[in-house]
């Protein structure tokens, strides 16, 4: 049997096909979370202008509202990429705050990015729980027994009893 010189293999369109395959295993999934403000959105808000409504029509309900003061909205979003296996990385982070005045008229806009943001290290302590924990063997020897009877194992108020059955 003669192969024609025109036509690749079998083997270098496999080697093409897992190339292509691993090529795309390794793009970065990109995930957008939060409200990303759109910078051209944000220049239509002028501070002394522009009213809660406004506001809320050009950019929606904020992601936070203060906790001790109403009258500052917070829009938070990141956009974040993650490559096959590992950590996502945060590639964009961006603050808007916006704070009224008592007739609801904006009175300051700023907008944060990461490098004004703080870092805070997660502690790895857990809260104690009253009991006490149970081994997987003392998990596995706790249940032996309990599903060998009609009603499961269960005993007590509102357990199944068996009941009558009709034939």
């Amino acid at each position: 049997m003669t192969r024609s010189r025109n036509r690749p293999s079998l083997s270098a369109l496999t080697a093409l096909g897992l190339l292509a395959l691993a090529g795309t295993a390794c793009a970065p999934i990109v995930a957008t979370r939060g409200n990303m403000a759109d910078p051209e959105r944000l220049a239509e808000i002028k501070p002394g202008a522009s009213r809660q409504e406004d506001v809320a029509g050009l950019l929606g309900t904020p992601s936070h509202v203060g906790t001790f003061d109403q009258s500052v909205w917070y829009y938070i979003g990141q956009k974040t990429e993650k490559t096959a296996f590992f950590q996502p990385e945060v590639v964009e982070r961006r603050v808007v705050v916006v704070q009224f005045d008592p007739q609801g008229v904006v009175s300051n806009l700023k907008t944060l990015d990461a490098s004004q943001g703080q870092e805070v290290d997660m502690v790895d302590r857990a809260t104690p729980t009253s009991g006490r924990e149970l081994g997987f063997l003392e998990q596995l020897i706790g249940n032996v027994g309990r599903f060998g009877s009609k009603t499961g194992g269960m005993t007590g108020p509102g357990a199944p009893t068996g009941g009558s059955r009709i034939p």
